[in-house]
């Protein structure tokens, strides 16, 4: 079984556009979510000053990952105008086109890293949450 895959990626919000970032974050997010039913989780959280956004989602699989990527490579041009992406963290084993994929977001948003954190130990209920025991 493929091992879920956390993603977290950070920006700087750019001086007074917190506002149309805002709008066009929650616009995105429902774009994903009713376009990628494979994706476990998908979260946008601000600083307390609004100077810095941060995106949490859950893939069951590396493959969802692949997917996300494909599905909103086409929608990210227009958030280069309101920040500047600083990482990006994959918790858990990505495939190469994701590195690539990821690599050419943080290009085109920003600078930074893509880090990779393989996995060492831990276990995963997700499939108890699918069955209705959670």
């Amino acid at each position: 079984m493929s091992e879920p895959l956390v993603y977290v990626d950070r920006s700087d919000v750019h001086e007074g556009a917190l506002a149309e970032l805002q709008g066009a974050i929650a616009e995105f997010a429902r774009f994903v979510e009713e376009n990628e039913p494979q994706l476990l989780s998908y979260s946008v959280y601000f600083s307390e000053n609004g100077t810095r956004m941060t995106v949490v989602h859950l893939h069951v699989d590396s493959a969802s990952l692949d997917y996300h990527l494909d599905v909103i490579g086409p929608r990210l041009e227009p958030f280069a105008g309101l920040l500047t992406m600083s990482s990006i963290e994959i918790f858990g084993e990505p495939s190469e086109r994701a590195l690539r994929q990821l690599q050419d977001k943080v290009r085109l948003l920003g600078s930074g890293d893509v880090i990779v954190h393989s996995p060492q130990a831990g276990f995963t209920r997700l499939e108890l949450g699918r069955r209705g025991v959670l």
